[in-house]
């Protein structure tokens, strides 16, 4: 069994996340680059299933930036059989529709048996794109799982709902997602940190795909304006003499919020 797991390099969560407001894109020398936390917990999924069957391969797939290979690797150091990276100056800027095309090709060259994502990555937040990979690839998807179990041609797992909980059930080949209920990803220990430095990683360039960023044909969203978040502002403060009640209902009413 082949089993891609999609991950993806971000900004630090615990550091400062800003836009360029000229470019109105986000600002990756604001704080280090990590590999997103879903990412490793989806990876951590398939080396698990990996551990328990021999004869399992592991590979991970990333669209990113060209200076980003030191940070996907450590997928490799976590036990990642090999890595493929697409990374090209057209892919600047691209939205969710080419991200998902990008990712698609990359998948089918790699070949597959099954595609674990995130459900939600912590710099986009689209929580869209396993849903469009599936679609591009004509398999079964099976989204926002709190728990997987991978068989002989089958995945399953649960998905929470407004009071009550689902089990779904995919035929192979399929996409998966995972949430952060999934368990915690291991950490790379030192054989794995070196043995990670001859793994096979491949990069990819959009002319290797057959992919043009600028089809006219294609469905593309662009930014039309950015700015800047405005500073907080102080709140409506409400002192009781009797017509608390009112004042409030009144706030209420005047921001409709009810």
């Amino acid at each position: 069994m082949k089993i891609v797991v999609l991950v993806k390099e971000v900004p630090d969560t615990f550091g400062d996340r800003k836009l360029d407001l000229e470019t109105g894109l986000a600002d990756r020398a604001a704080s280090g680059p990590v590999l997103d936390e879903i990412g490793e917990r989806a990876l951590e999924v398939a080396l698990s299933h990996a551990d328990k069957n021999p004869g399992t391969e592991v590979v991970v797939v990333s669209m990113a930036r060209e200076g980003s290979a030191a940070t996907i690797r450590k997928g490799l150091a976590m036990g990642a059989a090999s890595a493929v990276q697409v990374t090209d100056e057209g892919l600047l800027g691209a939205d969710l529709g080419l991200t998902a095309e990008v990712l698609a090709a990359a998948v089918k060259v790699t070949g597959f048996d099954l595609v674990i994502a995130g459900n939600l990555s912590t710099d986009g937040s689209g929580g869209v794109l396993p849903a469009m990979l599936a679609e591009l690839l004509d398999v079964p998807a099976a989204t926002s799982l709190n728990s997987v179990e991978i068989s002989d041609g089958l995945v399953s797992g649960e998905r929470a709902s407004d009071g009550a909980t689902m089990r779904v059930t995919a035929e192979l080949p399929a996409v998966i997602s995972v949430t952060e209920r999934l368990p915690d990803a291991r950490f790379p220990n030192f054989k794995g940190i070196m043995a990670a430095k001859k793994k096979p990683f491949e990069t990819l360039s959009l002319a290797d795909l057959d992919i043009d960023p600028e089809d006219p044909g294609a469905a593309r969203s662009i930014m039309i304006g950015v700015a800047e978040k405005p500073p907080r502002q102080a709140g409506v403060k409400i002192s009781d003499e009797g017509d608390a009640g009112e004042q409030l209902a009144e706030f209420l009413m005047t921001n409709r919020l009810v």
